[in-house]
């Protein structure tokens, strides 16, 4: 009898991917696993036949060969199957298939290295213009006597007597077959017996590394910038993770930044308000003169158009947005009291006529509030 397409059996495309192909292999064998169908001659030989056609789909070069030979790829004595005899553990082979859920495949892999962050505090300035910066961080690298291996110069870890170098130790409970790390050797598969006496068996030792980081142009607070490899080094040659340089920028005595935007408050005296006139302002690049017209009222906002800042991220660069505020004066002498309140006659006193347009408006309603009251 002709076998079946492994794909035809999985239910896949042959264009599926591995993810695919595993989620239609889980699906299928707890459908038909023997201990959900006791008895079941049928059941027992389609689980066979979902076991063997994920085992050669997930492995590259069996699947190559498949593609390109059908079952011929695999018989008389080619590459084999499924690998299933009557014997078959099919507690073990459960177990494979929902490893991943309870505790990891057979074999514990080396792990990439953790990732660290490291907070970095810029000024406003720091952060408009991009600056070049040394930090000194924390980490844990490859121990140069042993390589990372954790064995003392001249031996080697030897394979866990426990997990038979699977790393992982099942337990049957119910149903189900459970794989967990081997208590024994912590899923490594391997022990050190004569362990390195530079990293004491770890393969790995803490030390603290200096770091030029070039921070970019227009990074603002919540940025992160990546470098690559500078983490932790893995465990048993695994790669390095990698550093976050996650950026705060500090208040600033005058600025405010909102997004390629700054704002800033100018204080004013009445006397400018009234008349107009002009005034300089600061901006990341030097001073300015900002033109006040008369008639200014309190918390006017003036936009000066490219004063801000370019974003990281590009675009235009963002504007420069002063708000005036007028100021009352104190401390005032003699002098300028009298002229303060000839001034306030000229107005027709506390009580008279008002020329600003907010305290005549103020005043007209109130007015018109006590008139309303004793219709």
């Amino acid at each position: 009898m002709a076998k079946r397409d492994y794909y035809e059996i999985l239910g896949v495309p042959k264009s599926a991917e591995e993810r695919e192909i595993k989620k239609a292999y889980k699906r299928l064998a707890m459908k038909y696993h023997p201990d959900r169908n006791p008895d079941d001659k049928e059941a027992e030989e389609k689980f066979r036949e979902v076991k063997e056609a994920y085992e050669i789909l997930t492995d590259d070069q069996k699947r190559s060969a498949y593609d390109q030979y059908g079952h011929a790829a695999f018989e008389q004595g080619g590459m084999g199957g499924g690998g299933f005899g009557q014997g078959a553990d099919f507690g073990d082979i459960f177990g494979d298939v929902f490893g991943d859920i309870f505790g990891g495949g057979r074999r514990q892999r080396s792990s990439r290295g953790a990732d660290l962050r490291y907070n970095m505090e810029l000024t406003l300035e720091e952060a408009v213009r991009g600056v070049t910066k040394e930090i000194r961080i924390p980490t844990l690298e490859e121990c140069e006597v042993c390589h990372g291996s954790g064995a003392k110069s001249g031996s080697k870890p030897q394979t866990c007597p426990t997990c038979h170098g699977q790393g992982q130790v099942h337990m049957r409970q119910g149903f189900f077959t459970v794989q967990q790390a081997c208590p024994h050797c912590q899923g490594r598969g391997t022990i050190i017996k004569d362990p390195c006496n530079t990293c004491h068996g770890h393969g790995r030792v803490e030390k603290n590394k200096t770091l030029s980081v070039k921070i970019p142009a227009g990074v603002d607070t919540g940025d992160r910038i990546r470098l690559t490899g500078e983490g932790e080094v893995g465990e048993n040659g695994a790669p390095a993770g990698d550093l976050y340089v996650q950026v705060q920028v500090k208040q600033h005595a005058i600025f405010e930044r909102d997004g390629s935007d700054l704002h800033c408050e100018v204080p004013i005296n009445f006397a400018m308000a009234a008349l107009g006139g002009e005034i300089e302002v600061p901006t990341l690049d030097g001073r300015v003169k900002l033109k006040i017209p008369a008639e200014t009222q309190t918390g006017k906002l003036f936009r000066m158009r490219g004063k801000g800042v370019k974003s990281v991220r590009g675009g235009a660069q963002g504007d420069l947005m002063c708000r005036v505020y007028i100021e009352t004066p104190v401390n005032l002498n003699d002098k300028q009291k009298k002229l303060l309140r000839e001034l306030e006659e000229s107005f027709g006193g506390p009580a008279g006529e008002h020329n600003s347009p907010r305290s005549k408006s103020f005043f007209d309603g109130v007015k018109k509030f006590f008139e309303d009251l004793t219709r």
